[in-house]
């Protein structure tokens, strides 16, 4: 690779230098001796050069699938740089293979372990069969259906590996919250928020769009701490809209001054995202003291 890159940009360099000789000929009207070699003729020079410029070259015909074996082949291509029908369709042959290449040792692959971490589920024969059909143009469905369906079908996959993972942490946060609610001193909304409050502010209640000042500390159900203002001596400051969507919901409710704990449930957090040290669908649990609205 790095030959071809030295050849390509020397190559570059001497249509540059022939450009800017040709000029200097059109206005001068003389001609442009080149400069002679110091050491050797530029003939033997020339030589020398493209024997320097083949380093490498081997190691990149190896990368590129070509046996070395058939080198006389590729010096026969070489001699002749432009392609006739027999060349042409050979070059598509050697394209076929490589993409075949492809599709057995890397996208059936792939597409296996999204499907399933440990079993090889996909139909490699059908599959082979539906690509080679959509290249030949006689496929039995339309490209906008059969992306419809992978869609559809890899969502369905990606859902089932998410709760095959981290289900428990949905159904152990929904006991949670369900013990939770019983509590005489939390408070449950209609979306399913939860709320308790440790101190009631009496300042203004931001809007969704204002910016807010707070501090807070966020654990998960088993007391694991993820992240803390108070840790960090410095309260945070953002917009109430560009948050999660329970802490959206709780801020809008809070008046300056609060303190809350408020219990968020796994829909209004992050779902299935994993998001730092908080696992997917985890309900989270955070302490918020809302100091001011940012004007």
């Amino acid at each position: 690779m790095k030959a071809t890159r030295l050849v390509i940009i020397i190559l570059g360099m001497l249509v540059c230098v022939n450009a800017s000789a040709a000029k200097k000929v059109k206005k001068s009207k003389k001609a442009v001796v080149a400069e002679k070699v110091d050491t050797i003729p530029m003939s033997d020079f020339s030589y020398a050069f493209g024997i320097a410029q083949t380093n490498g070259l081997m190691n990149y015909l190896v990368q590129r699938g070509v046996d070395t074996a058939y080198v006389d082949h590729f010096l026969s291509g070489f001699d002749d740089p432009t392609l006739d029908e027999a060349a042409k369709q050979m070059k598509a042959y050697i394209a076929g293979k490589e993409i075949r290449q492809q599709v057995e040792s890397q996208i059936v692959p792939q597409v296996n372990k999204q499907i399933n971490d440990s079993v090889d589920l996909l139909n490699k024969a059908r599959f082979i069969e539906g690509f080679r059909a959509a290249i030949a143009g006689n496929a039995t469905i339309s490209a906008d259906s059969a992306q419809a369906v992978a869609s559809k079908q890899m969502e369905y996959y990606h859902k089932v590996q998410m709760e095959a993972k981290y289900g428990k942490n949905r159904t152990d946060g929904e006991a949670f919250l369900a013990a939770n609610a019983k509590k005489d001193s939390v408070k449950t909304t209609e979306s399913g928020l939860q709320y308790k409050v440790l101190v009631a502010g009496t300042g203004e209640t931001p809007k969704a769009t204002d910016k807010v000042k707070v501090n807070y500390e966020g654990t998960l159900i088993d007391g694991t701490v993820f992240d803390s203002s108070y840790k960090r001596n410095q309260p945070a400051t953002f917009a109430c809209d560009r948050v999660i969507k329970g802490w959206t919901e709780a801020l809008t409710m809070m008046p300056v001054g609060s303190k809350w704990v408020i219990y968020v449930p796994q829909n209004l957090g992050y779902g299935e995202r994993e998001a730092g040290k908080i696992p997917p669908f985890s309900t989270l649990i955070f302490t918020v003291e809302l100091l001011e609205i940012v004007k």
